[in-house]
């Protein structure tokens, strides 16, 4: 009998995993593909990024579910507690990734111009970087390697780099560029959305880090005492 729940708890777990894994794919394409509708200034591929959202959404949604019932049926403690409630929270989190592809997505008509923006090529290595990121830090969750964990979240800082480059270049662009500022404000808007998915990839990464180790990071922990 024990066996037997152990096969099924394992089982339970592995399905989670597997979901938390569909989910960041899918946001890692919504990311290259929102950049790809961008560069081409594409509104119908634009719309398909946001109808694809809704898949994410759904294994959101069985996540939950599958998550509540482990919990419920399994009483599962310490380490096996804490891996179910990270995959609860990590999903949650991943579906917030995928609404900042879809609201770069969303941008895609407002930017339609004659004029080529030149800043606009700049932001897919930003986003390239961002989408590694994600994928790292649910590589991490699969494994349960908290050292992977910590690696993500020391790469946060090279992203806010990226972005306050971006930013700098933008505002630039705009300022010498007046007739584009309306266009240059929605790219603003874009690189921000790619700091924040870093944000967020970064906020997997000390779940992760925490379900495999029962403790918070350390230098995670130094930054809150010195706020």
């Amino acid at each position: 009998m024990i066996e037997h729940t152990v096969k099924a708890f394992d089982a339970d777990i592995g399905q989670l995993r597997g979901l938390i894994s569909q989910m960041g794919g899918l946001a890692e394409d919504a990311i290259a593909q929102a950049m790809l509708a961008l560069q081409r200034v594409d509104r119908d591929h634009a719309d398909r990024v946001r109808a694809d959202d809704k898949a994410i959404d759904a294994i959101e949604a069985e996540v939950e579910r599958l998550a509540v019932r482990i919990i419920a049926l399994r009483a599962p403690m310490a380490n096996d507690l804490r891996e179910v409630v990270a995959a609860l929270k990590i999903a949650g989190v991943v579906e917030r990734i995928g609404d900042y592809a879809k609201n770069i997505a969303k941008r895609v008509p407002l930017i339609e111009s004659e004029q080529r923006i030149e800043p606009v090529s700049t932001l897919p290595a930003m986003a390239r970087m961002a989408s590694e990121m994600v994928r790292d830090a649910l590589d991490a969750f699969a494994a349960r390697d908290a050292d992977a964990a910590v690696r993500v979240c020391e790469s946060d800082s090279a992203l806010d780099d990226f972005y306050d480059s971006i930013f700098r270049t933008l505002v630039t662009y705009m300022v010498e560029n007046p007739k584009t500022i309306s266009q240059v404000a929605h790219l603003l808007f874009v690189a921000k959305n790619l700091e924040r998915i870093g944000d967020h990839a970064t906020n997997v990464a000390e779940m992760v880090y925490f379900a495999a180790t029962g403790t918070q990071m350390a230098e995670r922990e130094r930054s809150a005492r010195s706020l």
